[in-house]
């Protein structure tokens, strides 16, 4: 069955960099698009870009800039890297397999559980 679990999350001052991971499996991982959303409690989630099969990647509007999305097919992963952080970054990121960067609810075919980013 498809799995994906993050990790890399915790707390960071502003201005400070973090890099998230996602390890996935359960199918095709080469072939599959792969995204990263977040979500803060009691607002809508956001996708922040995705990236597919051969590594391009796109990102949503207010996350260029600040954020990467890289995936190594090799094994299995698919990372986050987070610069610049504020305070308004804090959020639960989740690793997505079949992103829709639709505005204003993205959406995918499967979801991580979850890691909390804690901006202070």
């Amino acid at each position: 069955h498809v799995q994906l679990v993050e990790s890399g999350g915790g707390s960071v001052q502003a201005g400070g960099s973090l890099r998230l991971s996602c390890l996935s499996g359960g199918y095709n991982f080469a072939s599959a698009c792969m995204g990263w959303f977040r979500q803060v409690p009691k607002k809508e989630r956001e996708g922040i870009g995705a990236i597919d099969e051969s590594g391009t990647t796109t990102y949503t509007e207010s996350m260029k800039g600040r954020f990467t999305i890289s995936r190594d097919n090799a094994k299995n992963m698919v990372y986050l890297q987070m610069n610049s952080l504020k305070t308004e970054d804090t959020a639960v990121y989740y690793c997505v397999r079949d992103p829709f960067l639709v505005v204003p609810t993205p959406a995918g075919s499967y979801w991580g559980q979850g890691t909390q980013v804690t901006v202070s």
